[in-house]
């Protein structure tokens, strides 16, 4: 009986596969401030988030580099050094030179980041000139730091009008034939709304046969990031304007989709 206790512990707390889960249960804080990697101090970053001191020899780097896209927006790259990106394991303990990073326009958060390529649409960026910043982040959501300082890269970015010499928009007149939508492509479209820290309608399950194809439309009353867990997808929710994310459901499990700063479960998806 002993043993059969002690297997069935060490089950639920790998989850399927024997990986271990990345979601968390509704209405818990994803910042766990876990693991024995470096210092933990009582300073945070500018998002809130508590720093966790290493060692400058051998600590993380990261630059970034923004090159405008051909049709539209930016194409950002982040080049790092003694780290890489473990988006299996978000939500776990600090584990040296692991994690993700955070993108942030003018200190506004935009997405989390899970590798060294992320498309920036001209959308998101006001007209004028900006600065980018990605910071590096342990799995625990604790900041990497040197110094008291965050590990951290910037690059300028000018943002122009529509219809003017640069990467904002495609000129009205240069504007080819729109291709289907990539909802109207979607097998499944689940709609969501979030008002006053409330999910409307409430967070369920939406089941998927693997290989289909779902469209999440949520509007949320403040602006924020949307997450699915364990497909690494994510979409910046501008504060009252609808954002619709699109995946294919090529991975069976449960899957959790929340916000990032309300940190509030929207649904979760079950693919079989």
């Amino acid at each position: 009986m002993l043993a059969l206790v002690l297997l069935l512990v060490g089950g639920a707390a790998t989850g399927c596969g024997g990986r271990a889960t990345t979601h968390h249960k509704p209405g818990t804080s994803h910042e766990q401030a876990t693991g024995s990697v470096g210092t933990l101090l009582d300073v945070q970053d500018p998002a809130g988030h508590r720093l966790r001191e290493v060692p400058a020899e051998g600590a993380p780097e990261v630059q970034l580099a923004a090159r405008p896209d051909s049709e539209d927006g930016w194409n950002l790259q982040l080049t790092v050094k003694n780290f890489r990106f473990t988006p299996d394991s978000t939500g776990g303990a600090a584990l040296p030179g692991a994690g993700h990073a955070h993108l942030e326009l003018d200190g506004r958060k935009l997405a989390r980041l899970y590798g060294p390529w992320f498309h920036l649409p001209a959308a998101q960026v006001p007209e004028g000139a900006h600065t980018l910043t990605v910071r590096l982040y342990a799995d625990d959501h604790t900041a990497w730091a040197v110094t008291g300082k965050p590990i951290e890269g910037t690059a300028p970015l000018t943002a122009t009008a529509p219809g003017q010499t640069g990467h904002s928009h495609t000129p009205p007149s240069a504007q080819p034939s729109p291709p289907p939508s990539q909802e109207a492509q979607a097998d499944r479209t689940v709609t969501l709304t979030v008002r006053d820290g409330k999910v409307t309608p409430a967070p369920g399950r939406t089941e998927l046969r693997r290989g289909e194809r779902i469209a999440l439309r949520v509007t949320s009353d403040r602006a924020d990031t949307l997450h699915v867990h364990g497909y690494d997808k994510e979409l910046a929710l501008p504060a009252g304007q609808e954002a619709t994310l699109v995946l294919t459901a090529d991975r069976t499990g449960l899957f959790e989709v929340e916000t990032h700063e309300s940190r509030l479960v929207l649904t979760q998806l079950l693919v079989r």
